[in-house]
């Protein structure tokens, strides 16, 4: 009689959920100036940094105002590809203002996300 032995696919299986584990994860939003739920004074400058590359193409963030009208922003990304700059023409009046952005990794998963800031 033979006997089923289990170890070869408990070691496959676990071997391929360790390997699966970093490649399922996914980029962050790691670091963003203005800090999400800070009080700043007037900015005309905002940045958004993320843990790994985007894609320029399909990367952006809108600034919106507390009345839902978008704030006119010239955006780019930084040479590593990780960190998107927003440039305002003029400075943000008092308020509060939602920072919305999307990207797409390098890997090609599309992102989104939100925070709040307020200028005072």
């Amino acid at each position: 009689m033979r006997h089923f032995n289990p170890a070869p696919f408990i070691a496959v299986a676990a071997v391929v959920a360790f390997a699966a584990g970093p490649a399922a994860a996914h980029a962050r939003l790691v670091g963003a100036t203005p800090a999400p739920n800070a009080t700043v004074v007037a900015t005309r400058t905002l940045s958004l940094t993320f843990s790994e590359r985007t894609v320029p193409a399909f990367s952006g963030f809108d600034v919106v105002n507390a009345a839902g009208e978008k704030v006119a922003i010239e955006t780019s990304v930084s040479e590593d590809g990780k960190t998107l700059t927003g440039t305002l023409a003029r400075a943000l009046a008092a308020g509060e203002y939602r920072v919305d952005w999307r990207i797409a990794s390098s890997d090609g998963h599309r992102m989104t996300g939100s925070y709040t800031f307020m200028v005072r």
